[in-house]
């Protein structure tokens, strides 16, 4: 089984770009790596009967600007955005997942 890590990380302009071991690139906008933040305060997180109720999230200009991000062990990047929200953590696996709707 191959683990997927990460070689290069880079933002150019409005992208993150990303360079897999395995040689794979992607480029992924801030603004769409933004919204699809994982973290429960942006996606939500099942009650007691595992109900999930998306909550609502504004954003502003700042919200899709990258201020920092940083390796969560070798699985994971954590961004901090120009908002200063900084809950969500991206594995690589869903980083690559999120590429393919660009």
């Amino acid at each position: 089984m191959n683990v997927l890590t990460l070689d290069h990380l880079e933002v150019i302009m409005n992208e993150l770009c990303l360079r897999f071991s395995d040689g794979v690139e992607i480029f992924l906008p801030l603004e769409m790596l933004r919204r699809a933040c994982p973290c429960a305060r942006c996606q939500g997180e099942p009650d007691a009967l595992g109900r999930v109720v998306k909550p609502v999230v504004e954003y502003t200009p700042p919200a899709f600007q990258l201020r920092s991000i940083e390796r969560v062990g070798s699985y994971a990047l954590k961004p901090t955005w120009g908002d200063t929200h900084a809950t969500g953590i991206y594995s690589l696996t869903y980083l690559r997942d999120l590429a393919k709707f660009v």
